[in-house]
């Protein structure tokens, strides 16, 4: 095939994924944090504690995507997860004194380059850019799911999620 409106996305699309492989090895190297890691820590910085569905909001990401982020950075004892004072319901994330010192040491996360361009190109531009990036999923037949952050690895599916019947319904074993 030598279409040249082919190679460019393909083109494009690798430019991109190297931006963000680049930034993600120099953040390992240099502060031992994948690039989605940093990018949570950088939406935490100078913020009141938040939901994990705020922080999901603030990262553009799906719940169940920044959860495994967020849980690799209470491992790492960067961040906290704690009731809320006011509401025993409510999870609060927030950056400890170790997250903050890595923050300062921190390179710009390079999705923040992707918000930023992706900004400069209008609403109804993004949109349609939205509908044919949809389209183009669809055409490669990927699955439904959602997708982690960069360079992270998807959750686990449920057994909902997967196909499968959970344990407890349905014929017995």
């Amino acid at each position: 095939m030598r279409d040249p409106a082919t190679r460019a996305v393909l083109d494009s699309i690798r430019r991109i994924v190297r931006v963000l492989r680049e930034s993600s090895r120099r953040t390992e190297r240099s502060l031992g944090l994948g690039a989605a890691q940093l990018f949570v820590l950088q939406r935490l910085a100078g913020a009141q504690p938040l939901s994990l569905n705020e922080l999901a909001e603030r990262t553009l990401t799906h719940q169940s995507s920044v959860s495994v982020v967020v849980s690799r950075l209470v491992k790492a004892k960067l961040v906290t997860r704690l009731r809320a004072r006011g509401d025993a319901r409510r999870l609060e994330i927030r950056l400890t004194p170790a997250g903050e010192a890595a923050l300062e040491r921190a390179p710009a996360a390079a999705q923040d380059r992707i918000i930023a361009a992706l900004g400069t190109l209008g609403a109804p531009v993004r949109r349609d850019l939205a509908r044919q990036l949809g389209r183009l999923v669809e055409a490669m037949a990927l699955p439904a799911q959602h997708p982690p952050m960069f360079f992270e690895q998807a959750p686990e599916p449920t057994t909902e999620r997967a196909g499968r019947r959970p344990r407890g319904r349905g014929r017995s074993r």
